[in-house]
């Protein structure tokens, strides 16, 4: 009789488990569509473009900065007979120039406003 008690415990646990297992899957599931509507965010074919979109403007910022200061670096090599100087550091400006970009429009850190500086605690401009 005990086996009989532990079978019945077992099999009767097994299907709450389950039960549990799918509301829980029911409660998932539900809260990823209200997401996704909420954030205007899906798996249709606009979604897919929408990202496109975002990759390629940011990498055409990141690109854009790069080659600017590489442009502006040999024209002054150019210009002024510093050969590669004036490459070398223009590049590494444009790098992080178009780093700083890319931060800037992909929201991670954010653009300053003009005539508003930071105030430090003590009184100081922060200068």
């Amino acid at each position: 009789m005990a086996g009989e008690d532990d079978q019945h415990s077992k099999a009767s646990d097994t299907g709450d488990l389950s039960d549990r297992l799918q509301q829980l899957k029911g409660k998932i599931a539900a809260q990823r569509a209200s997401e996704e509507k909420r954030s205007g965010r899906g798996s249709g074919p606009s979604s897919t473009f929408t990202g496109l979109g975002q990759a390629l403007r940011l990498s055409s910022e990141f690109i854009g900065g790069i080659a600017v200061g590489a442009g502006l670096g040999w024209f002054l090599d150019e210009w002024l007979g510093t050969s590669p100087w004036g490459l070398i550091v223009f590049l590494l400006l444009g790098f992080a120039a178009g780093v700083v970009n890319v931060l800037r429009s992909a929201g991670l850190i954010q653009t300053p406003e003009p005539g508003k500086r930071r105030v430090n605690e003590d009184g100081g401009d922060g200068q």
